[in-house]
């Protein structure tokens, strides 16, 4: 009888014993790296500022956010191919010379800015059908091959501060966003723009421009907003120079740091038919030419964070008629990518158009011609009262 009971029951505690090995087995898969901090059942996992030099272990295969940014990291070639799941990496300050080969393809957003990449392969983002979001801003880019039709799902490109002179042919024609600030920019290729028939924001403050041909904006129908600031533009080369301010005079984008010292903010055609106050804006240039520093405060351009984002002016504030429309002179950046800020001093003039209040100045002779009437006047009052009184006097 005790050796039925015993067959009996290993049988019956087998069950039990694979769900303790099952239970422990998904306990060591779910297992946080120790020098990282892990969210969201560790699919999320933040192994940021940790001095690392290698890539932790016991990563899980299904994260799906991996910030790896402030590190000493200087090659990851082929060890987050596994992470077929991974939708957020950034890779931001570290000692990266290349980027990496062998990223996951399901990526929507990768952030690789300070880093010291030099180029930019075709390879590299070729296969990244889902990548809404590239962000490779301070580094030392001279070169990027992109092939074209490649990368439709992105929407926003950060390429500022780097070493480019011209502007990179076959960018996505998707995008939305592209922040090219901050580099030696000379010239943008003829035609190179014209597929971009969704790019909104464009940002070229910071560069080398001194002109650009003739057209090179005209097939850019979606934007909103260009910044030319802080650009050494050749004014007196009127036959260069010419067609692009006057398509500024036409277009319907907002163009911020207006070539030539016109004004701080010039473009939005449609709009001045009802703001009559943007075309009598005496505020100084925001942008200028570099090659007059003592106008203005220099430019000062800082794209930072994960918000497209990537040039937001901060335009001087103007009481009244400009709060109507004050969120049109705070410029947004975008599109769930990078953010740009630049401080701008205030000006001690005044818009002529918009005053709502106004003292004026009394002059010193009209000041005294005031005072003797106001001396008469009371005169001639008590005259008139020591008569009323005798009147009244008499008539008793």
């Amino acid at each position: 009888m005790e050796r039925t009971r015993t067959v009996n029951i290993t049988p019956a505690s087998m069950p039990a014993n694979l769900l303790l090995l099952l239970l422990l087995g998904v306990r060591v898969l779910a297992i946080c790296p120790p020098m990282c901090t892990c969210s969201r059942g560790h699919r999320v996992v933040d192994c940021s500022a940790r001095g690392l030099s290698l890539l932790p272990d016991s990563l899980q295969h299904n994260i799906h956010f991996l910030n790896l940014s402030h590190n000493r990291l200087q090659d990851l070639d082929g060890l987050l191919s596994h992470l077929d799941h991974l939708r957020t990496l950034d890779i931001s300050y570290n000692h990266l010379h290349h980027f990496p080969v062998g990223l996951p393809r399901a990526l929507w957003d990768i952030h690789a800015s300070g880093n010291y990449i030099r180029q930019l392969e075709k390879n590299d983002t070729a296969y990244h059908w889902n990548l809404q979001s590239l962000d490779l801003s301070k580094n030392q880019l001279e070169r990027v091959v992109l092939i074209n039709n490649t990368l439709p799902s992105l929407r926003a490109l950060n390429f500022s501060h780097n070493k480019f002179w011209t502007v990179p042919t076959n960018i996505p024609h998707n995008v939305e966003m592209v922040d090219l600030s901050h580099n030696y920019l000379l010239q943008i290729l003829p035609g190179s723009l014209d597929r971009l028939q969704r790019l909104s924001r464009f940002y070229l403050h910071a560069n080398r421009f001194t002109s650009l041909s003739d057209g090179v904006f005209s097939q850019l129908v979606g934007l909103q907003l260009l910044t030319l600031g802080d650009n050494p533009w050749a004014c007196e080369d009127e036959e260069n120079i010419n067609h692009l301010l006057t398509w500024m005079q036409q277009t319907t984008a907002k163009i911020l740091g207006c070539p030539c010292y016109t004004r701080p903010t010039c473009g939005e055609v449609h709009l001045v038919t009802r703001r009559t106050w943007l075309s009598a804006y005496t505020e100084p240039l925001l942008g200028a030419d570099a090659r007059n520093p003592g106008h203005r405060a220099p430019m000062q351009v800082v794209t930072s964070g994960y918000l497209p984002k990537s040039s937001l002016l901060n335009l001087p504030h103007i009481p009244n008629a400009a709060n109507a429309s004050g969120a049109e002179e705070q410029v947004l950046s975008m599109g769930g990518g990078f953010l740009t800020s630049t401080p701008h001093s205030p000006s001690t003039k005044t818009s002529t158009t918009i005053r709502t209040r106004s003292t004026k100045k009394v002059l010193p002779d009209r000041a005294r011609s005031t005072s003797h009437q106001i001396q008469r006047c009371n005169f001639e009052t008590a005259v008139l009262n020591l008569l009323c009184i005798a009147v009244i006097f008499s008539v008793l």
